[in-house]
């Protein structure tokens, strides 16, 4: 079986519960369809970069997926009735990532902006005129 990532958009209006339904509403088909699903990420309400059908934020959800093509076309043709979900995509992969994605990950090594540790901007002092 070909192994798939596929990430949704739900409605912002809806409830974190309500995606986990989605969710599950989906394995079931997969498995239905003689497939599964793997690790089930949820990356929560986000903002949109342009709306999307009036919705300026929406649900974000991953799904590792192992199922043949029939399988996946059938939850797409689905998903498309939906009218909870806004966008979807689902990409063929050589295999499944062990690790947590990008958008799990801590964003801790960013720079920071603004003030350092002695309260000073980050531009350097321009002397006095009595100095």
């Amino acid at each position: 079986m070909a192994l798939y990532e596929h990430v949704f958009l739900a409605r912002q209006d809806i409830s974190g519960q309500q995606v986990d339904q989605l969710v599950d509403q989906y394995r079931e088909l997969l498995e239905a369809n003689g497939g599964s699903v793997g690790r089930v990420e949820n990356w929560g309400l986000k903002t949109l970069s342009y709306r999307i059908k009036k919705n300026r934020k929406a649900h974000y959800a991953l799904m590792n997926i192992s199922a043949p093509a029939a399988a996946i076309q059938e939850m797409e043709r689905q998903m498309r009735f939906n009218e909870d979900i806004l966008r979807y995509i689902t990409i063929r992969v050589e295999e499944h990532e062990e690790t947590p994605s990008v958008m799990m990950q801590k964003r801790d090594d960013r720079p920071r902006r603004g003030r350092d540790d002695e309260g000073r901007g980050d531009r350097p002092r321009r002397p006095r005129d009595s100095e």
